[in-house]
C-alpha cells in the first residue's frame, strides 16, 4: 500500500497540488484521473520520487520516501515498475534487450537467468516470439505490452502507468486495460495509472482517485462514480458518452 498526507507541490508561485491525502491499495487498479492541469502528472512524479515537495509524506508500506537513505531509495526504485505514456522503448535495442534492461540496472542475475525471467515475461504479456524485433517493427499496441513486460520483469511490488492506452485504438487500449487488471491481480501488486481515458475508469477503476484544481475532488470505485451527484466529477465524465449510456442503464437497473 502507499499512503498519501498533505501532499503539497509547488512551482514558484504556481500551487499545483493543495494539500492531497488518499491510499493506493495492494492488488488493486488505482486511477487518477482529472482535466488537464489537474495536477495528475505532478502527482504521479511525487509519487515516483521524480519531484520534491514542500509538505506531506508519501509512505511505501510505512516507509516514509523522504526519511530513506541513498541505499534505500535505490532498493525501493527497483520494487517499482513503470510504463510510460509513449512505451519509452530503447530503439537501438531489440525486444528483449529492452525488457532485459531493469534486470542489468537492479539485480545481479546471470545471463541466462536474465534470459529465462525475459521469456517468461514475453509469454505472460502474449508476446512469445518477439525476443529479436526491433520496436520500430512493433505496432503500438505490442509496443505498449513490450513496456509492461519490462515494468514487471523485476517482480515489482509497485506498478505505475502514465496513460498507457494514449495513442491506442478502442480495441486495443481495451486488450491492455484487461492485461494490467489481470496482472494487478495475479501479483498483487500496488498499481497506480494515471489516466483521462473515461472507458479505462469503467472497465478497471477499482479505485479511483479525481483531481481538480491540484485537490482531491472526489474518490471511490467505478461502482460509486456511477451514483455521484459531485458535479465536478459528473461535469468531467459526461464528457464520455460511452459514460453517458452505462451509467443511464446502471440508474434504470438500479431504480
Amino acid at each position: 500500500m502507499i499512503e498519501v498526507k498533505n501532499l503539497h507541490k509547488s512551482f514558484g508561485e504556481a500551487h499545483i497540488l493543495k494539500g492531497i491525502s488518499t491510499t493506493f491499495e495492494k492488488g488493486k487498479t488505482n486511477l487518477i484521473i482529472g482535466q488537464s492541469g489537474s495536477g495528475k502528472t505532478v502527482f504521479l512524479k511525487c509519487l515516483l520520487g521524480l519531484f520534491e515537495y514542500e509538505k506531506g509524506t508519501i509512505a511505501y508500506e510505512g516507509r516514509v520516501m523522504s526519511d530513506l537513505t541513498p541505499n534505500e531509495k535505490r532498493d525501493l526504485r527497483a520494487q517499482i515498475g513503470m510504463v510510460f505514456q509513449g512505451s519509452a522503448l530503447f530503439d537501438s535495442m531489440t525486444i528483449a534487450e529492452n525488457v532485459m534492461f531493469p534486470l542489468r540496472m537492479f539485480t545481479k542475475q546471470s545471463k541466462r537467468e536474465m534470459e529465462d525471467r525475459v521469456d517468461f515475461v514475453l509469454k505472460r504479456v502474449n508476446l512469445p516470439n518477439a525476443h529479436s524485433k526491433m520496436p520500430s517493427e512493433a505496432s503500438g499496441g505490442m509496443q505498449k505490452r513490450v513496456a509492461i513486460a519490462r515494468a514487471i520483469v523485476n517482480n515489482p511490488k509497485y506498478l505505475f502507468c502514465d496513460e498507457p492506452n494514449s495513442g491506442l485504438d478502442p480495441k486495443t487500449a481495451i486488450v491492455i486495460d484487461n492485461l494490467i487488471q489481470e496482472i494487478t491481480d495475479e501479483y498483487q501488486i500496488t498499481t497506480v495509472i494515471n489516466s483521462h481515458d473515461m472507458n479505462s475508469v469503467m472497465e478497471i477503476g477499482e479505485k479511483i482517485i479525481f483531481l481538480k484544481d491540484g485537490l482531491k475532488a472526489w474518490e471511490g470505485s467505478k461502482d460509486n462514480i456511477f451514483k455521484t451527484d459531485n458535479e465536478v466529477v459528473t461535469n468531467f465524465v459526461y464528457s464520455s458518452n460511452l459514460f453517458k449510456k452505462v451509467r443511464k442503464m446502471y440508474i434504470e437497473e438500479n431504480k
